[in-house]
């Protein structure tokens, strides 16, 4: 009887080993598959992540290429107008051929401007009176940032004082290669022609086929400029 007994004991001993040992092993397949599960969603996290992040980046590459300007190669123009304006009346006339020969336009800008006082012709100690005695004075340039690369025709304006281009005129051919390029002079007055100033300058820069120029009124008409072009020669 007691050997039945202790028959019964093991066996119910065993029984019960078997199923922790079962429970183990599921719990240890449990907690492997949820960690599993777990590092497979947050590398699904992740990749998301980046391709949110790829498709950002395009994004903003895409928007930082819309905003490049769309010609960096200059105006492709063959002809610029070039001109010194003290009181607007040349600005005027040159802008004016600039519109009747599709040219580009540059104002050269003293680097220290010219007051009313300045331009008093009437005064000997004026800034403009000791400038135009002195044939060697050469006034600064604000910006002289232009380049004549791909023209082929420049118009060069100015006023006339005290009966020829103002000394800055000659600050910027003197500073300027004109070889290959054909330069039309131009100048505004009260009623001075323009008299040796365009050859004078020619001289100065000493290249540059330039041409005789004329003297234009201020309120000259596109159509009139269209005449005066078309005759230069």
């Amino acid at each position: 009887m007691k050997r039945l007994l202790t028959t019964i004991l093991i066996l119910f001993c065993l029984a019960s080993l078997t199923a922790c040992g079962n429970n183990q092993s599921n719990n240890n397949t449990s907690s492997s598959e949820t960690s599993v599960n777990a590092d497979a969603q947050q590398s699904t996290t992740e990749a998301v992540s980046s391709a949110d992040s790829d498709d950002k980046a395009l994004t903003n590459d895409k928007t930082l290429i819309s905003e490049l300007p769309e010609n960096t190669e200059g105006s492709g123009k063959n002809t610029i107008v070039i001109y010194f304006s003290a009181t607007g009346t040349t600005k005027g006339v040159a802008e004016r051929i600039a519109d009747v020969t599709n040219a580009d336009l540059f104002e050269i800008v003293p680097a220290e401007p010219y007051t009313s006082a300045d331009l008093d012709w009437n005064d000997k100690n004026s800034r403009t009176t000791i400038e135009m005695n002195d044939q060697n004075a050469r006034p600064e340039i604000a910006d002289d940032t232009v380049s004549f690369d791909g023209y082929s025709t420049i118009y060069i304006g100015y006023p006339i004082w005290w009966g020829d281009a103002p000394r800055i005129m000659s600050t910027f051919v003197e500073a300027h290669d004109f070889d290959g390029l054909t330069v039309i002079p131009f100048c505004t007055s009260g009623g001075s022609g323009i008299g040796r100033s365009g050859s004078n300058l020619a001289s100065l820069a000493g290249s540059g086929n330039w041409l005789d120029g004329d003297r234009l009124d201020a309120g000259i008409s596109e159509e009139e400029l269209g005449t005066w072009i078309n005759g230069l020669n």
